[in-house]
């Protein structure tokens, strides 16, 4: 059933291939551990394919680098890192199980740009030049974290639901930034939140 299904946003046929396989891989997995809720299994190409896939054209072109915290069963970093062979795209999930799901996946599908990483969110180190993160926390909460990862220039992309403005009001009582809206087809009342030139506006650290 899934196998046969497509992406509804222009991919490589080899992109295409890829998800097929990453598809079939997270239903087979997710009768063991839950990966995605069940409830979404009949709808995982617009649940969680399309909606993840929606992030790759607004990476810079010139990106090398992205991590994904909280990754979960990979979304959206492992759908980005298919979609964008050429950046070196990090996963972090604490979770064993989800972790070890990630590993597999990544020596299924010989994805050979992907790191794993199963470590606390806040003792990550290195930098990237996108932060990414899907259902994980508020606004607020993420920025935090994002913000020793950033590296100069880059940019934090946030899928967010229908009170987004709230939890970007809140922001702003806190940082300075730059941010643009992005629409998000598979749920028209939320967005996707691109931040840039963060800076962090009271005294100490953040």
């Amino acid at each position: 059933m899934n196998a046969a299904a497509k992406p509804s946003q222009n991919v490589s046929r080899e992109t295409s291939a890829l998800l097929s396989a990453y598809v079939d891989h997270l239903l087979k997995w997710n009768t063991k551990i839950n990966l995605i809720g069940p409830a979404t299994e009949q709808d995982v190409w617009s649940r969680h394919i399309d909606d993840a896939l929606q992030l790759v054209p607004l990476i810079p072109t010139d990106a090398t680098s992205l991590i994904d915290l909280g990754t979960g069963a990979g979304i959206p970093g492992l759908v980005i890192a298919m979609a964008r062979p050429e950046l070196s795209v990090t996963l972090v999930e604490i979770d064993q199980r989800k972790s070890a799901f990630l590993r597999e996946a990544r020596r299924a599908l010989a994805l050979d740009n992907v790191t794993v990483k199963a470590e606390d969110l806040y003792g990550i180190g290195g930098q990237y030049d996108v932060v990414t993160a899907r259902a994980l926390a508020p606004l607020s909460e993420l920025v935090r974290m994002a913000y020793p990862l950033l590296a100069p220039g880059a940019i934090c992309l946030f899928p967010k639901g229908q009170n987004f403005a709230k939890e970007l009001e809140a922001l702003a009582g806190e940082w300075h930034f730059k941010h643009r809206l992005n629409s998000r087809v598979t749920n028209e009342k939320s967005s996707i939140i691109s931040i840039s030139e963060l800076v962090y506006s009271r005294a100490g650290n953040p």
